[in-house]
């Protein structure tokens, strides 16, 4: 399965970019995110094109919690998309990338007063507004600020639960995020938000969930959604200038699995829409959307330095049980520089990867091998990868990295978070830093009833007892 630029060179090893990726593990380090930038640019022209050729009134806003830095906001801006953010730091982010606040979609189901005043003293375009108390908050804000009026979307929650990992479903009645439709709360929310004179409701938003691969869960929450806004239209007088249908349209992880193409989930979406909205009357809003894995999910690779190779028994007679099968069935791991703390996934939703011996790509990768991680976890990446026999020094690439892996990169065990790089035709450039040991060690400070010499050598630990 390779994607995006990848390729087998002459020599048998993977290149990215047109960069040979053994070469950038020897010159970056391992583990290593490669960010594939035509793959990128892509991504960010096919989705466009599929919606603007078939609904004009379009708007695309890159969903930021999937993979942001610097770097990456002025690819989304250079190629036209707007941005989704969902903390401060999201925000800040773009900003430091200079890009425009009024292209910006604020999200976050627990907004702090200090986001909604950061969304609001730097003008952002939308607020998206998840539950009844960020109304009062947001209102409250703005009496700081005069004269400002603040364009609003209220998420809805449309009462659709997706064919997807019970962890990313966000759109059936009993989540956190948004304002349910069927009881009525959804409606009373853009009430409150109508009768606030600082306050402009936009529209309307929902997001059903992630790595879907079909259309149709957003079809039935579309259908929902458009008898809510005739029901607002009836109940307040006011348009629905824009339907924000989120993100959520899946990507390629294994290559006999399914992936629906953005031109078909356009035909599914905009016909839908324009259904609906023939059957109440209602004219056409923007819409608007939030692809985030559609985006960068297939441009990432993970590359690892294979370490320790060890073949095991495959103990049977269940749990507990030390008898080796008699047939002597194995299981071979190789153990990576990385795991867990570069990749979360495989632990939270059971996220299943393949693999390319990147060393060897053009051996046959006829093998089974666990690609097991490094941590003081059982952190498999992959239970059963396809590689040909690997060896330590070997370097790995774990395919379709891009979206969710450095955003949920961690620490633990005080492991450094890798770097970044992007490649295309042939250079490659460095976007974020790898940190080092010293930064695991930047943020911790010692309270002066810590700060005393150690213990020498020979002194007693523990007084010693008196007669």
């Amino acid at each position: 399965m390779l994607l995006g630029t990848q390729r087998i060179s002459s020599e048998g090893t993977l290149e990215i970019g047109g960069c040979n990726a053994v070469e950038l593990a020897r010159a970056f380090g391992t583990p290593l995110y490669v960010m594939d930038e035509a793959a990128l640019r892509g991504a960010c022209r096919r989705y466009r094109k599929a919606f603007e050729s078939r609904y004009p009134r379009n708007l695309i806003h890159y969903a930021g919690k999937a993979f942001l830095c610097t770097a990456m906001v002025r690819i989304a801006e250079q190629e036209g998309l707007g941005l989704d953010v969902a903390s401060a730091g999201e925000l800040h982010t773009a900003l430091m990338a200079d890009f425009p606040p009024s292209r910006i979609n604020m999200h976050g189901n627990s907004k702090s007063l200090y986001e909604l005043d950061m969304a609001v003293r730097n003008g952002v375009g939308h607020i998206t507004i998840d539950n009844r108390l960020e109304i009062e908050m947001l209102a409250d804000v703005l009496d700081r600020y005069p004269g400002h009026v603040q364009g609003v979307l209220v998420r809805c929650a449309p009462g659709v639960d997706p064919e997807t990992h019970r962890y990313i479903r966000t759109g059936q009645a009993d989540t956190k995020f948004g304002l349910n439709i069927a009881d009525g709360s959804a409606l009373e929310a853009v009430r409150l938000v109508v009768a606030k004179p600082n306050l402009r409701f936009k529209g309307i938003h929902f997001h059903v969930g992630s790595q879907l691969t079909d259309a149709e869960s957003h079809v039935a929450a579309i259908e929902a959604a458009a008898e809510l806004i005739a029901s607002i239209s009836a109940a307040t007088g006011t348009d629905c200038e824009i339907l924000n249908i989120g993100g959520g349209l899946g990507v390629r992880y294994l290559s006999d699995g399914a992936a629906l193409q953005v031109e078909d989930f356009a035909d599914s979406i905009v016909g839908s829409l324009r259904s609906s909205l023939e059957r109440y009357g209602l004219p056409e809003p923007i819409l608007a959307q939030e692809p985030g894995r559609a985006i960068v999910g297939e441009a990432g690779t993970t590359l690892y330095t294979i370490g320790a190779v060890k073949t095991v028994p495959v103990l049977t007679g269940g749990r507990g049980s030390r008898r080796a099968d008699s047939r002597t069935a194995t299981r071979t791991y190789a153990s990576v520089d990385g795991g867990l703390s570069d990749n979360p996934r495989p632990q939270l939703y059971e996220a299943r990867y393949e693999a390319i011996c990147a060393s060897r790509a053009a051996e046959p990768h006829d093998r089974v091998v666990t690609i097991a991680g490094k941590h003081c976890e059982t952190d498999v990446l992959i239970w059963d990868a396809k590689c040909p026999v690997l060896c330590p020094g070997d370097i790995l690439a774990v395919q379709t990295t891009g979206a969710y892996n450095y955003a949920m990169a961690s620490n633990y065990n005080r492991f450094p978070k890798p770097a970044v790089v992007l490649v295309n035709d042939g250079q490659a450039d460095v976007i974020v830093e790898r940190e080092t040991i010293e930064d695991m060690v930047r943020c911790d400070r010692l309270p002066d009833r810590l700060v005393k010499p150690s213990l020498r050598d020979g002194e007693a630990s523990i007084a010693p007892e008196t007669s």
